[in-house]
Formats: C-alpha cells, structure tokens, sequence
C-alpha cells in the first residue's frame, strides 16, 4: 500500500492552523509554526489559494481560509486523546529523568496540564492535573508560542504578569522562542516561581502541527547545570519522550 503524501499531509496542516486561533497568517508565521520552509510554504498556499480553500488579503498579505472551508472551525486536538498517546511514554520519562513531568495543551489562552506524573521519590508533591499555567513563564507554554503564531499574537494582544524578576519581557521572549524553533526543545528558569525550572519540547500530530508539549519540571539545581544551562542529558530524555508522542499520535490515525 502506498504510504501518505506529504505534500497533501502540509497542506493539511496548515488548514488547521489557519482555522484556529485569529485565522489569518503570513507565509512566515506559517512557515514557522510548521518547520517548512518559506518557498514550500508559500508554494502549497498557492496552491490552495488555486482551488479555493485559503484566501489572501490583498492589504496585509495574510491568508485565511477560504469561505467553502469556514465550516471546519476549531482543529485542537481533543486533550483526552494526547494524554491517552502521551500517558505511558511520560511514566518512562519520569522514571529516566527522576522528575516531574507534564503534558500541556494550549487552552483560554493558557497552558492547559491535561497529565502530570510525580516525581518518582517520597517527596510531598502537588498534582497539577486541569491546571491551567501561563504561556511565557513556563517550558511547555514556550514550546506551544513558538509553534503557534496565531496564539503567540492571541497574548502578545494581552498585558502578560511578570511572576519573578526573571520573566522574560515581549522583546526576550521573541529572541527566545526563535530559539526553541532551532533547538527543538524550550527551558525556563524561575521565571514563573523561584527555584524552580523546566524543559518542555513539541508534541506534534499529522502533517508537523504542533498540538502540545511534555517537560519536566523541578528544582533549579537537579534541572539546571551549575551555570544555569538546562542539563543536556535531560533535554535529550524530552526530546525523546516528545518524538515518540508524536510518532504515536501520527500512527493513530
């Protein structure tokens, strides 16, 4: 049988981020939620713009869906069916790493922890299930901006709080998310509490989109090296965890 087309697999990808959030986005900001380059990216726009399905402003250049296909609406994955694919392989990170870990959904504009696994020692710990975490302070809520432009333009339209000295203002996160989309993975460090960092990578579905992110979480001086760089060896587990999400994800379809 013949395997799936990506041409058809990105074209589809960007429909459903067209069709959530603010809806209408540049050749870059899709080019950048998807990890494709520009002059593919621009290629399967004109394309769908040929037959219909996207629409470009002819003011600002941004595109939209196309009016037969406004019907589709919302194409977040359902969280149930991320925790039900992320569940077993966040027990094994946890069990690696030695940390807490979480998977996050991006939801009212916030990170919504639709799973979370304890440290595994007998450490008192809170359960974090349903909360619902800032976007610029945190690991998973960087992964989930950097990937996103609509909902990256959803908070930039917002006043976001500084929880501690070392949350990033507008202008660091920019340079910062920029680096997530190169390494793969985001880091934060006591940026929404003191003491406490993490390391989230993308948890991605069919045709790249990017519908969550798993990380760790913990002390500053168990995640971080003594420098204040996230420990290598951890971010490498994460990594791991989330490309094996996402190759469960894509084959449950």
């Amino acid at each position: 049988m013949p395997g799936p087309i990506q041409s058809i697999e990105r074209a589809a990808a960007i429909l459903r981020l067209l069709a959530r959030g603010s809806g209408r986005l540049g050749v870059v900001e899709i080019a950048e939620s998807l990890e494709l380059a520009k002059g593919t990216a621009h290629g399967i726009l004109r394309t769908l713009a040929g037959v219909g399905f996207v629409e470009q402003d002819r003011d600002t250049g941004k595109y939209r869906l196309g009016a037969a296909l406004l019907h589709l609406g919302s194409s977040h994955l359902d969280v149930n069916e991320l925790r039900s694919r992320a569940i077993n392989w966040a027990d094994a990170l946890a069990a690696r790493s030695g940390e807490a870990v979480r998977i996050g959904a991006p939801r009212q504009g916030r990170v919504l922890v639709v799973h979370h696994v304890f440290r595994p020692d007998d450490s008192p710990q809170t359960l974090d299930t349903g909360s619902l975490l800032p976007l610029h302070a945190t690991a998973l809520g960087k992964v989930l901006l950097a990937y996103d432009a609509a909902l990256l333009a959803s908070w930039r339209s917002a006043e976001p709080e500084a929880y501690t000295r070392r949350t990033l203002a507008p202008a660091a996160l920019t340079r910062a998310l920029a680096e997530v989309r190169r390494a793969g993975w985001a880091a934060e460090r006591g940026e929404m509490v003191p003491g406490e960092a993490g390391i989230a990578a993308p948890i991605r579905g069919h045709g790249g989109i990017v519908v969550g992110a798993i990380g760790v979480s913990g002390a500053e001086d168990r995640i971080c090296e003594p420098s204040g760089t996230p420990k290598p060896r951890l971010a490498e587990q994460v990594r791991d965890a989330a490309r094996a999400v996402s190759r469960d994800l894509v084959a449950s379809r």
